[in-house]
């Protein structure tokens, strides 16, 4: 039994050695996934990511099966991460103050990476990371939405159904042709948040459904 034991203890040690690196592997090919998609977008490979992380093809489809399974990781993250923005932004005094910041900073986020627009404009990720995410953000953006207009900071018939196009709006203005095209939707973005301010004598919003 002595010998069993002996024999037992540097497989036991050599097992933890194994598992920190196959966890180095796993944060190597994610922070990879991350800079590929976010220079190339979507199109990239898993041969580009597992290139950029300096690994075998084999090692990162040993991780993640194919692009999406990546995908679904590397932006679960991403998401994750404006989510946590959208919440730091609930505690701010101010709620349209503190949604404009938020809309500022994560739109930031994307005005440098490609991969998030294409899938800000294309939605074709899914998974349940990115799904939680996107539910947690949605309703932050309620909840200052809700206490902006409570102060009365809020143009009347803005509601939760408006964020998601006036991003769309500011990712089109991000693909124009232009000397700083990744700086110019700082302008526009100013003009789309002064136009949900309460201002006396504002015209009445159309529907959504663009009917009366």
């Amino acid at each position: 039994m002595g010998r069993q034991r002996g024999g037992a203890e540097p497989a036991a040690a050599g097992a933890r050695p194994l598992r920190r690196d196959a966890e180095l592997n796993r944060r190597r090919i994610l922070q990879a996934g991350r800079e590929v998609f976010a220079a190339r977008g979507l199109q990239a490979t898993l041969n580009d990511v597992a290139h950029h992380a300096g690994l075998g093809v084999g090692t990162v489809y040993r991780k993640y099966p194919d692009k999406q399974a990546l995908a679904e990781a590397v932006f679960g993250e991403e998401l994750d991460e404006i989510a946590a923005m959208a919440q730091e932004a609930r505690a701010e005094d101010d709620a349209f103050a503190a949604l404009a910041g938020f809309l500022e900073r994560a739109l930031a986020r994307a005005a440098h990476n490609r991969g998030l627009r294409e899938l800000m404009r294309h939605g074709i990720i899914e998974g349940a990371g990115p799904a939680r995410a996107r539910q947690e953000i949605t309703l932050h953006c309620e909840h200052l939405l809700a206490r902006a207009r409570t102060q009365g900071a809020l143009r009347d018939g803005v509601t939760e159904a408006d964020i998601a196009p006036i991003a769309a709006m500011i990712d089109a203005v991000m693909a124009l042709p232009a000397e700083h095209p990744s700086e110019l939707w700082r302008r526009y973005l100013v003009i789309l948040l002064d136009g949900l301010r309460a201002h006396p004598h504002q015209a009445p919003l159309p529907s959504l459904g663009g009917a009366d």
